[in-house]
């Protein structure tokens, strides 16, 4: 009898031993369901579109090829790198603190070729950031604020060539300046944007003495359009990290045409306190 109790005995421990496992083997395919399963393919590319620009990107097989789209910060592109991989995953970090994960199939015949990852679950809202990275999302909220803002600052302009390049708004926000520059082109070619730099330099050249420039690099600009199409104009909203003009010193905006020769610059004197606007 007692022998019949101890086999009885040893059975559900087994029984709960195997059962174990199995739970929670089960749990992570629970989990896997709630992840957007993407379908691609080797000859074709899928465009995932993300409400935020990317901040980190993760592949889990050498299987898959990704790249964020040239000159865009919101926009990944995969494809296959091989034909017929097996099953593999995809994690994306965006700047508005959140964590997108794809599982990924190959499907040659029907491939996803655009997604919009705000159809898409976020598999978190808990993302910490590093301190450089942490204000992505107040700066770019604080730009718009900047771009949606009646009031106007006048002075700040310079027209040549029937282009007119303007700061019409300086405004700041827990350390970041918002420059609001408006570009307007009345001729009628259209002018392409080459580039758009802000410069520390000296007020006055001296002849004997090499002239200094430090370029100070926008943390965000509320658009990437390089096109001012003939008769029209774009207002764009600079985040530029709280800087102030030392004596004999000019804040420069320069503006260079690609493949053309209409450069304009308009420079800030030292009074650029007097002209910022605190944004709520």
């Amino acid at each position: 009898m007692k022998r019949i109790n101890y086999l009885f005995l040893m059975s559900l421990l087994l029984v709960s031993v195997w059962a174990h496992p199995q739970l929670k083997s089960r749990e992570t395919v629970f989990y896997e369901d709630h992840y957007k399963n993407l379908q691609i393919g080797y000859s074709k590319t899928t465009s995932i579109v993300f409400p935020y620009p990317i901040k980190s990107i993760d592949k889990g097989s050498a299987d898959v090829l990704v790249q964020k789209a040239k000159g865009v910060e919101n926009i990944l592109l995969v494809k296959a790198a091989r034909q017929y991989f097996f099953q593999t995953n995809l994690t994306v970090v965006t700047s508005d603190a959140k964590l997108y994960v794809f599982v990924l199939n190959y499907n040659e015949d029907c491939p996803d070729l655009n997604i919009n990852a705000e159809n898409a679950l976020a598999a978190s809202k808990e993302v910490l950031f590093t301190l450089v990275n942490e204000n992505q999302k107040k700066i770019e909220q604080s730009a718009s604020l900047a771009l949606s803002k009646k009031i106007k600052t006048s002075g700040l302009k310079k027209t040549k060539f029937q282009i007119k390049l303007q700061v019409n708004g300086i405004f700041i926000h827990e350390d970041v300046l918002y420059l609001r520059v408006v570009i307007e082109n009345k001729s009628k070619i259209s002018y392409d944007i080459d580039q758009l730099r802000f410069f520390i330099r000296d007020q006055r050249k001296s002849k004997r003495t090499a002239s200094q420039e430090i370029e100070i690099q926008p943390l965000y600009p509320t658009s990437s359009s390089l096109v001012i199409p003939d008769k029209s104009e774009a207002v764009k909203v600079f985040a530029l990290e709280k800087f102030t003009i030392p004596d004999n010193k000019l804040l420069t905006l320069q503006l260079l045409e690609k493949n053309g020769g209409r450069h304009l610059e308009v420079n800030v004197k030292k009074n650029l306190a007097d002209k910022v606007i605190p944004l709520p």
